[in-house]
């Protein structure tokens, strides 16, 4: 029985980004117009990128029409009467074209605006929500679902729906304009094309949900594809003692097959359309053709048919397919990107802030107390802590030992409140936890465990994590810490990045430069979780030198099975399954002939059958 939910596993690929919303899907049932509303808050308050962005679409859509109507008299004028000037048309042309470019690039701008600033707000308030979150978040999602929803779903949901909105200004304003340019030139001709729109619209809309239904498919299998390289780049060492690369390899390619698959046929439901749009086009243009010659033959009709006149009709007939193309396919950027906002909403929503409390005193002196304490994390699996009480004085160093699934873990992180109890008291300073102003509990503890973990910064950066760095005050902790004479060989000394997780650091160093962040926080309560269980005999010496200076002072807890960590501890106090079995000092435990005595003697047989140091 594990001691606490783990969390996500920093060496293990997280699950593949899942399609669905991250705290599920509450709000798919609602009409889309309300779900537009949620997002409103944070794309809608920009009033004046909202205004250049409709009135610029507004008058490029207008200047649409303006192509064609040069067609007129450039030919009736021009060619065929000669009476037009020469300066008239490239002037009117470079005119058009000038407006048009003015207002597509502020359209544009406008649009930038509005999509990064809802970006920045969301993204902002969503991380704040994750830093801020219950620990339970932690448990339920990947790192990879979580970044994914913040950085990624965020900006495509933006850019998507943001778009997809100005597009439909765009293309709605420009149809508008066509049709009453059409209906001014020959309001009989006009008829024909209206007739023709619904089977475009049709085509467009029928192909464009096989397409997306097809871009959806595709997104899984790029994932899922994803998901494999992200499996083979972290299990490398793996694959190759195994020999699975030929598996590895079977796997993958049959992924990349699907994907093939699946862009061919999104390829085909997208060129489809061209050919059969311009069929119907085509069926259009004839009949228009027809009618335009027989009502010139007749000379019926709302005013003379001239060739100037037809072939600006023509254009601007032909000019309606593409705003007809495009209108039919923006239901799906609009629903793709309301769904990837909405993950983040419901992110939000749907994840509780830790609860705090109103106790914020100053240091604190380290006296913890606690009283019939249980934790369970699932009703089907037993208690990890079963009624333990248990006091600690303050400056006592008190040493957590048991077998793998005892409790100690569990017990240690009720502390900081990384986990709550389901029953009983847990009390610092005779104030229960709950009590306490969070960020306030927090600062009374120091951790250093063998899961050392580091942000890519400099050594400064990283020793003062969350505080300014005290040039001064870093030297001296890392002198503590016995890593002082390592940080001044290195070209930058503590201004030195030290990479992913400080990879450029051996495991003992990177021990240590735990040991010189907890000593820079200076807290009055220490936790060390195996801190040396991972390092060799002269790294374990230096690491064990450093943490005898750090619990100087300090109420420290102390999680081991190495007797050189136990031995020097005022107490030990030995548990199993959730329980406490056994209290005392290193020797009088040993005399007492119980389970700390057995787990002593037998440390190698310990380890194998009862997991002792492998999991606490």
């Amino acid at each position: 029985m594990a001691d606490a939910p783990s969390s996500p596993d920093t060496t293990a690929p997280a699950a593949p980004p899942s399609t669905q919303s991250t705290a599920g899907t509450p709000t798919s049932t609602l009409p889309l117009r309300q779900r537009l509303q949620r997002l409103m808050v944070y794309f809608g308050g920009q009033t004046a990128a909202w205004t250049v962005a409709i009135l610029a679409t507004l008058i490029g859509a207008v200047t649409e029409p303006m192509i064609p109507a040069l067609l007129q008299p450039l030919l009736d004028q021009g060619f065929t009467q000669g009476t037009l000037s020469l300066w008239w048309v490239p002037a009117a042309i470079i005119g058009v074209f000038l407006i048009r470019g003015i207002a597509q690039f502020a359209g544009q701008y406008a649009l930038a605006r509005i999509a990064n600033e809802g970006m920045l707000r969301l993204r902002k308030e969503l991380f704040q929500r994750v830093l801020a979150a219950d620990m339970g978040l932690f448990t339920k999602q990947s790192a990879s679902a979580l970044s994914n929803t913040v950085v990624y779903e965020v900006q495509t949901g933006a850019n998507l729906l943001v778009q997809a909105m100005l597009g439909i200004s765009r293309d709605g304003f420009t149809l508008i304009a066509l049709l009453l340019y059409l209906l001014y030139l020959n309001w009989q001709l006009t008829l024909i094309v209206a007739a023709v729109v619904p089977g475009v619209a049709w085509i467009m809309k029928t192909l464009s949900k096989r397409l997306y239904r097809i871009t959806k498919t595709s997104q899984e299998a790029t994932d899922a594809l994803a998901y494999v390289v992200e499996e083979n780049v972290l299990a490398h060492r793996m694959v190759r003692l195994h020999g699975a690369e030929a598996a590895q390899a079977t796997r993958f390619d049959g992924l990349s097959r699907t994907l093939r698959r699946l862009a061919i046929k999104a390829t085909i439901a997208s060129a489809a359309m061209t050919p059969l749009t311009q069929l119907l086009a085509a069926g259009a243009l004839s009949a228009v053709i027809c009618v335009a010659l027989w009502q010139s033959r007749l000379g019926t009709g709302t005013q003379d048919v001239t060739v100037g006149g037809f072939v600006a009709f023509i254009t601007a007939m032909l000019m309606l397919i593409a705003p007809i193309r495009r209108l039919a396919d923006v239901a799906n950027p609009i629903t793709r990107g309301v769904a990837a906002l909405e993950r983040g909403l419901n992110l939000m929503g749907q994840t509780a802030a830790e609860p705090s409390g109103p106790h914020a005193p100053g240091r604190a002196r380290g006296h913890i107390v606690l009283e019939g304490v249980q934790v369970q994390f699932r009703e089907d699996h037993g208690k990890a802590l079963d009624g333990v009480d248990l006091q600690i004085q303050p400056g006592e160093v008190v040493a957590l030992v048991g077998p793998s699934g005892a409790g100690k873990t569990t017990l240690v992180n009720l502390l900081p409140r990384f986990l709550l109890p389901n029953a009983g008291t847990v009390q610092l300073d005779g104030v229960s936890l709950g009590d306490w102003n969070l960020a306030a509990l927090r600062a009374q503890f120091a951790m250093v465990s063998q899961d050392v973990v580091m942000f890519n910064d400099s050594i400064a950066a990283n020793v003062a994590l969350g505080a300014q760095p005290d040039e001064a005050r870093v030297w001296q902790c890392l002198e503590a810490a016995n890593l002082a004479q390592h940080v001044r060989q290195l070209p930058q000394g503590i201004h030195t990045v030290v990479g992913h997780n400080a990879a450029q650091l051996s495991g003992g160093q990177r021990q240590r430069l735990a040991i010189a962040r907890a000593l820079y926080k200076d807290a009055p309560v220490l936790i060390l979780d195996e801190a040396t269980s991972a390092l060799d005999t002269e790294s374990e010496r230096l690491v064990q030198d450093a943490l005898q200076r750090l619990m100087q002072g300090r109420t420290t807890l102390v999680i081991a099975h190495r007797l050189s960590t136990i031995e020097h501890a005022d107490r030990v106090v030995v548990m199993e399954r959730g329980r406490i079995v056994e209290q005392g000092t290193h020797h009088a435990l040993l005399a007492l002939g119980g389970l700390y005595a057995r787990l002593q003697a037998r440390p190698a047989e310990a380890g194998a059958e009862e997991g002792v140091g492998t999991q606490t």
